[in-house]
């Protein structure tokens, strides 16, 4: 699949270094100078994902960030020259799914954008359909499609949402350290603090009420059922 990134950056020599290395593994870039253009690619021919820098002329990237997060879990790739950890647990608190921080190496952040899209991609379709779903209690997951119903309603969630719900759901009642949350959820390479896994778990709380996604105090969580 022939995927489009809007890479959202003011720096000229960035911009070209990035598009150069992510046009070289087949991708569709557009390069946008501001937050304010970038939105109206969003609303006219919205990329799969966003590549995104903070410090914007205008509005900024957590402004941006946001505003995209409350239409759409497209995967976001933040871009920084601010490495406090508080900036980093920022943007993935306003829904960034990854951060690094300038200056960054191209082949890493090629890696990283190849990360997500694997996440967030429909699996393989398999040979029998009842594979395709996880169901805990009110809770449903379509793994084919990565679709996600709570009391027969779909829910829009975002890829890292969808991927702790799916890992709670296939290890019911297994409680997980935040440590392991975060290398599952994030990768080995992540190097920000277990607060993010906190707030991940906050979010999921609040788009599915009364979900048993319980807290196993000094320890982490676990999605409890009583039908396992």
């Amino acid at each position: 699949m022939n995927y489009h990134i809007g890479v959202v950056e003011d720096d000229i020599n960035i911009q070209n270094i990035v598009s150069a290395y992510l046009r070289k593994e087949g991708f569709t870039i557009t390069v946008l100078g501001s937050a304010e253009d970038a939105w109206q690619l969003w609303e006219t021919q919205p990329p799969d994902m966003w590549i995104l820098d903070i410090m914007l002329p205008g509005m900024d990237g957590y402004d941006f960030c946001k505003k995209v997060r409350e239409e759409s879990d497209v995967p976001i790739i933040i871009i920084s020259a601010k490495d406090e950890e508080i900036d980093k647990i920022l943007g993935i608190e306003l829904g960034g799914d990854d951060y690094l921080t300038k200056p960054f190496s191209p082949r890493e952040l090629v890696a990283r954008v190849k990360r997500l899209f694997k996440r967030a991609r429909p699996a393989n379709q398999e040979t029998e359909q009842d594979v395709d779903k996880v169901k805990i209690d009110d809770l449903l997951v379509r793994k084919n499609d990565r679709r996600l119903f709570w009391k027969g309603q779909e829910i829009e969630v975002t890829t890292k949402e969808y991927d702790m719900l799916l890992l709670f759901a296939e290890n019911v009642n297994r409680a997980f350290a935040r440590e392991e949350l975060l290398v599952k959820i994030w990768g080995n390479d992540y190097f920000g603090s277990d607060r993010a896994v906190d707030d991940l778990v906050k979010r999921i709380r609040k788009k599915l009420d009364d979900i048993q996604l319980e807290t196993v105090w000094g320890f982490g969580y676990r999605l409890r059922s009583e039908e396992e």
